[in-house]
């Protein structure tokens, strides 16, 4: 099975070889990489020209998902993944787990577990389990971690990609549609595949989570579900309760 490995950025020249030779280092060798690069002007262009092996394309684009998108039509694999410009795998042999677990089940998609370091430092200091992870949970806008999916190019096919009328939420509203809306096959395994830096556009403080919510909401009642604010903002009551 091909591995096509997205990853956005713009102006990333600080992380993103850090991302590349994670990608590089993988056991498993039957991957592409596709860069979608929104018009660097800092030296991540100068970078990633470094590496033949890559596919990218730097132009001008209409946000994170449509970058995204655009590297999802781009894509010739069997499966397809998303990692961010700032992000690396946790491990060498991350893809080849996954795709052992596709080829082990006849499920379209397959959750993994993610964690979150501290730059420079390197410390960890969250992880997040696909395994505790429960259906239920997209009624209150939590999600499996996004950036531990992994999908057959078949269910972007079949379900469409990410809209981009959502700024934030879009990876919700994708697998909100996915899992719960279309009731797409997949499986849950234990593996940590993702390493990811501490930040990111729906971590950045009050504003961009009470924004993230609102989309949340919105996504839910696009496909005809009941939600309201009030449930979306409970999470981070059952958060506060599970780390207690």
């Amino acid at each position: 099975m091909k591995v096509s490995i997205i990853t956005t950025s713009y102006n990333s020249c600080k992380t993103i070889e850090e991302t590349i030779t994670s990608v590089q280092s993988q056991t498993y060798e039957d991957v592409e990489h596709i860069i979608v690069d929104g018009k660097s002007t800092d030296g991540t262009l100068e970078i990633i020209q470094k590496y033949s092996h890559l596919i990218f394309v730097s132009e001008e684009d209409k946000g994170l998902y449509d970058a995204m998108n655009k590297g999802i039509s781009m894509a010739s694999g069997d499966i397809i993944a998303i990692l961010n410009s700032d992000d690396l795998y946790a491990s060498t042999k991350a893809i080849a787990r996954v795709v052992e677990a596709f080829k082990e089940n006849e499920s379209d998609c397959i959750l993994t577990g993610i964690e979150i370091f501290n730059d420079p430092s390197k410390k960890v200091v969250r992880t997040y389990s696909a395994k505790k992870w429960r259906m239920w949970m997209f009624r209150i806008g939590w999600q499996p971690p996004h950036p531990g999916f992994f999908a057959k190019s078949s269910v972007y096919t079949s379900h469409g990609n990410f809209d981009i009328q959502f700024k934030i939420s879009a990876d919700f509203d994708f697998m909100f549609r996915v899992l719960y809306h279309k009731k797409t096959s997949y499986t849950k395994i234990h593996e940590t595949t993702v390493s990811m830096r501490a930040g990111g556009i729906s971590q950045s403080g009050f504003k961009s989570r009470a924004m993230a919510n609102k989309e949340d909401h919105l996504s839910i009642k696009k496909y005809g579900y009941f939600s309201s604010p009030l449930l979306i903002w409970s999470k981070y009551l059952l958060k506060i309760l599970q780390y207690v």
